[in-house]
């Protein structure tokens, strides 16, 4: 304190009384340092996971594309219009409503291979899925919105980050390709890439939810009913995309595939989303809802995690036993 004017030591301007304090950029650089090591992580989860992916498998679902379909039609199909549904219901602000769909719009999450891998999924549809989500999600996000966003705003006013999805889709791409040359190659090499990449994807999980929290604890306080919205829409993503698999007469791995895909949502790209369309004064209203939803998707997760781990151990199955595992 500076006795003579009045004001803090670290003012860099001082009038009387009145004085300019240096913003703290604290969080500002951790958020930086934190992204740069949260993306690496993801690079190399994503390379452990391209491991498990046999390519002549992966082209035999391109070629036979009716897993991607279902995939695609619950992605950009039901999340929307589930998000939209809610919104309507819940009457929530129009702010929050144009959050929720852009949460509805986004593609498939990384964090879904890694869960799909421990539920005995069908890990070259899981990755088919997010890379094929991803890719359409350059033009049905921007549909999706125009279409759903009408009641409350004019959908140009939303900026939709071209640039951001293209380097997601590079950091998802290049290493997943990168394992899948591996594992072709080198396959007892990439089993153990695999287990190792498993336990840097539980890591990864773990830091995307705490990170998340202690960045942004400011604007944590909101309606209720936004906490509510949070809490139903990846349980109805999962549910609906498990339902609609089963209906399609898929087997009952790829159903859950397919379900982890549907509710489990790219939330980092729905963040970036919202910090680029909106004024700081919306961004307290909204900002926490993509933080919201990745917490109860990953805990609802791990709640069916739990119940396929002790359906099997109850049932005294282990993976090989499986029937469906081998169609």
């Amino acid at each position: 304190m500076n006795n003579s004017t009045g004001c803090l030591a670290n003012a860099t301007i001082c009038e009387g009384a009145s004085c300019v304090v240096t913003a703290n950029n604290f969080n500002d650089i951790l958020s930086v340092v934190l992204s740069t090591v949260l993306t690496i992580l993801l690079a190399l989860v994503m390379f452990s996971m391209g491991c498990n992916v046999e390519i002549e498998k992966f082209l035999g679902h391109i070629k036979r594309p009716w897993g991607i379909c279902i995939g695609f039609l619950c992605q950009f199909g039901i999340m929307p219009l589930v998000g939209y549904i809610l919104s309507v219901a819940f009457n929530i602000l129009p702010i929050q409503a144009v959050v929720v769909l852009i949460m509805g719009c986004c593609p498939g999450g990384t964090a879904s291979n890694i869960l799909a891998y421990w539920v005995d999924g069908d890990m070259d549809l899981s990755v088919s899925m997010t890379t094929c989500s991803t890719l359409m999600a350059l033009g049905m996000m921007p549909l999706c919105l125009l279409i759903y966003t009408k009641t409350w705003v004019d959908s140009g006013t939303i900026i939709i980050p071209y640039d951001n999805i293209g380097t997601s889709l590079v950091a998802l791409v290049v290493p997943v390709s990168i394992g899948m040359f591996v594992n072709h190659k080198w396959p007892r090499k990439a089993k153990i890439i695999l287990k190792i990449g498993s336990v840097t994807g539980a890591i990864l999980i773990v830091l995307l939810a705490v990170v998340g929290g202690i960045l942004y604890q400011s604007a944590w306080i909101i309606a209720p009913k936004l906490w509510i919205v949070g809490t139903i829409f990846p349980v109805a993503g999962y549910s609906l995309g498990f339902f609609l698999a089963r209906i399609a007469g898929q087997p009952w791995h790829r159903c859950r595939t397919v379900a982890l895909e549907t509710g489990m949502q790219n939330t980092q790209l729905c963040s970036t989303v919202v910090q680029l369309s909106f004024t700081q004064e919306q961004l307290n209203q909204v900002f926490t809802f993509p933080l919201i939803y990745s917490i109860f998707q990953l805990a609802f997760a791990a709640i069916f995690l739990g119940i396929y781990v002790a359906y099997k151990k109850c049932c005294g199955k282990n993976k090989e036993e499986f029937p469906d595992q081998r169609q």
